[in-house]
């Protein structure tokens, strides 16, 4: 409901998502979308970009492996992972969660796991989430209770949803979420009015980032993890257990929180692009 996105209900004629047409070869589908991003990143050169920074965005060092629909129902996602690491490229896995027979047979962990949610009982998730599989929550639960065997770092990633997610109640369900899945972060991200959500849910649905802050403290409250980091321009904020940023690429030169930052455009507590694992 929340997603930006076009789903298959927003539209008149038939389309069906998980029908799967054809499979692409891993290699080609990296190949490809470096050659994509390479296209779209040159369309910065006529606008003052300096140099440098045009050659390094030609060559990508993140992926995240998202966008519609479901990531792991593409089956060599594992050989896709690897090709990515192949060529130096860390790789962020996003997902629904209905896939936990995928995730625990997967070729080679990714970089770093997220596991999407907006809701916290089953009664809100087949209202809110309309899933398009059977026993969908059951089999999130199944994600969320076999996350602590993973050994990359791993993302609870909460759209939070005023007037829906961000009460007492939900701070309550999401932290017995949390209690079974251990992430290593949790990632508090505000609902944003725009692409055809703005068709289910209203502005007013859309919190501020000191409403997004506050309900992350009162979830830090109930869980035990403390809150870490925040962007006021992304209406994001971040809690995890462990002190300092997990480096998987770069080198890290702050910590994740600068107690003398006092500015409003950027992250407030960030690490250098590319070292602190958090989409």
């Amino acid at each position: 409901m929340h997603c930006w996105r076009l789903r298959p209900t927003d539209m008149l004629d038939e389309w069906d998502e998980k029908s799967i047409v054809g499979i692409d070869d891993p290699r080609f589908i990296v190949e490809m979308s470096i050659i994509e991003h390479r296209r779209t990143v040159s369309g910065y050169k006529a606008h003052g970009v300096p140099a440098h920074v045009i050659r390094e965005a030609m060559n990508p060092r993140h992926v995240a492996i998202s966008l519609t629909g479901e990531n792991t129902l593409y089956p060599r996602l594992g050989e896709l992972i690897k090709e990515y690491h192949r060529r130096g490229i860390t790789t962020f896995l996003v997902t629904r969660a209905v896939r936990p027979d995928i995730l625990a047979n997967l070729d080679e962990e990714p970089s770093q796991l997220y596991i999407s949610l907006e809701t916290y009982d089953e009664e809100g998730y087949e209202f809110f989430t309309a899933p398009l599989v059977a026993n969908a929550w059951r089999l999130t639960l199944e994600t969320l209770e076999m996350l602590p065997s993973f050994t990359c770092p791993t993302v609870i990633r909460i759209t939070a949803v005023k007037g829906w997610n961000m009460d007492e109640k939900a701070v309550k369900g999401f932290s017995k979420l949390i209690e079974i899945s251990m992430p290593t972060f949790i990632e508090i991200k505000a609902y944003m009015h725009i692409g055809t959500s703005i068709t289910r849910l209203s502005r007013e649905n859309m919190p501020t980032h000191e409403e997004v802050v506050r309900f992350a403290e009162e979830l830090a409250k109930e869980t035990g993890y403390r809150l870490v980091s925040q962007s006021k321009p992304s209406r994001v904020a971040l809690l995890s257990l462990i002190d300092k940023p997990v480096i998987r690429h770069g080198d890290a030169k702050i910590s994740w929180w600068d107690p003398d930052y006092e500015g409003e455009d950027e992250y407030e507590g960030q690490s250098i692009y590319g070292a602190l694992i958090t989409k």
